[in-house]
């Protein structure tokens, strides 16, 4: 396993000769002494596939009951599927009086590009207006948006990080029907990294659309448990609270490795993708590509300075994906951390921390290695801090301890599946 950590660098990045054998010694003996077999025989996690459970928009008798003679609005986007048909294309076949649709990040379709700002349209499919619940102005349905509903359904696949901003869409549209009294139906979704807790807890000092509640980066909970954590917690505006409802999942519990059948947005296109985006997304607030704008997105990391990778990966626009990447055209080495998510990622079950750590204590510009959104990411200015005053992963994350035990607690208050163990 040498060559997957046996790196050294020219500027901006440099190993000391004694941190590197340190490093790559105790990374030689985790590998020689954990195999992938081992470590799968090991796991007590479930593997469990989308046709051996039932997400909660194919329980429609469960909840056409609840919309029967009223005016509907739909917020979702491509993942809002019953096997291989939308929920919209279902709820129109039965004659469900669905009067527009709102969507998050990436669209309704899926196809929009990070960040990307979107106009109100006309589905092409459908004919129902489509209204952007993304950007500065667009985060909440407004009042006149809702004038002409009675009930909103949300169904959205999450994938339970902190900084995944269909939660905060989410807090938004509940806050939108506290505010207009409207009722909600959340159709829950098994949530693919729903398996763990881990993370610093956001301070509220950092609130931001990437974190907008005081949950660790990754939080354990489904969307519908999420939802009524948000309400159970008061965390709307003013306290308010909504008239809340979820369709469980059938057959889920958390111990259960889901497999989603939908990449839930553009640069998750994998399992591997979706298990290390929590660890990955903290490169985000750096100098580092997370190989946005290559065939593996959240599964390698690098940039052109960098020699000795195990990769060489190019960033090139992607449409729907990353239109303007980081390092767009330029050659990156670097190193493919794909494996983690295929099998480390769960029998560790945490949130990865040493290679942003060893990248940062080697760098030879540490002054411009974190930018402004790092912060935002973790939730606080504590772990930049701790990361440039030395302290290794073990003794960061004694100091999310604290936090952990307390959310924990809060957390099972909402839980509807069983726990992991």
């Amino acid at each position: 396993m040498r060559s997957f950590f046996a790196f050294s660098f020219k500027r901006p990045v440099s190993f000391p000769e004694g941190v590197l054998c340190i490093f790559l010694t105790y990374l030689g003996l985790f590998f020689s002494t954990t195999s992938s077999g081992q470590l799968e025989s090991r796991l007590k996690l479930q593997d469990i596939s989308p046709e051996n459970i039932k997400v909660g928009a194919q329980q429609t008798a469960k909840y056409l009951p609840l919309i029967s003679h009223k005016n509907v609005a739909f917020v979702g986007n491509q993942t809002s599927t019953i096997g291989s048909t939308h929920v919209v294309d279902t709820l129109l076949a039965m004659k469900v009086n669905l009067k527009k649709i709102f969507f998050p990040e990436h669209g309704f379709r899926g196809d929009e590009d990070a960040g990307a700002h979107i106009n109100t349209y006309k589905d092409k499919k459908t004919g129902l207006p489509c209204i952007s619940l993304y950007g500065k102005e667009n985060k909440k349905p407004k009042p006149q948006d809702l004038m002409d509903v009675d009930i909103v359904i949300f169904d959205i696949q999450d994938v339970g990080a902190r900084f995944y901003t269909y939660i905060s869409t989410l807090h938004y549209v509940m806050e939108a029907c506290a505010e207009n009294n409207k009722e909600l139906i959340v159709l829950d979704r098994p949530n693919p990294n729903g398996f763990y807790v881990d993370g610093p807890v956001l301070d509220m000092k950092f609130t931001s659309f990437t974190g907008m509640h005081p949950v660790p980066m990754v939080h354990g909970m489904t969307i519908g448990e999420y939802a009524r954590m948000i309400n159970g917690e008061k965390w709307l505006s003013s306290g308010k609270q909504c008239k809340l409802t979820v369709i469980p999942v059938e057959n889920y519990t958390h111990n259960d490795q889901y497999q989603v059948p939908i990449k839930p947005s553009p640069n998750l296109p994998t399992m591997s993708s979706i298990y290390m985006y929590p660890s990955m997304c903290l490169f985000e607030g750096t100098l580092v590509s997370v190989g946005r704008g290559t065939d593996k997105p959240f599964q390698q990391f690098g940039y052109p300075e960098l020699t000795g990778g195990n990769v060489k990966f190019t960033p090139v626009p992607v449409k729907g994906a990353s239109e303007n990447p980081k390092y767009n055209g330029q050659t990156c080495s670097g190193f493919d951390v794909s494996r983690y998510g295929e099998v480390y990622i769960k029998y560790y079950k945490k949130v990865y921390l040493y290679w942003i750590i060893n990248l940062y204590s080697t760098s030879t510009v540490k002054e411009i290695f974190f930018n402004n959104y790092f912060n935002l990411l973790a939730g606080n200015d504590v772990l930049q801090q701790q990361i440039k005053d030395g302290l290794s992963e073990d003794q960061i994350r004694k100091t999310w301890e604290p936090g952990l035990i307390k959310f924990k607690q809060i957390r099972k208050k909402y839980l509807i599946y069983i726990d992991f163990e």
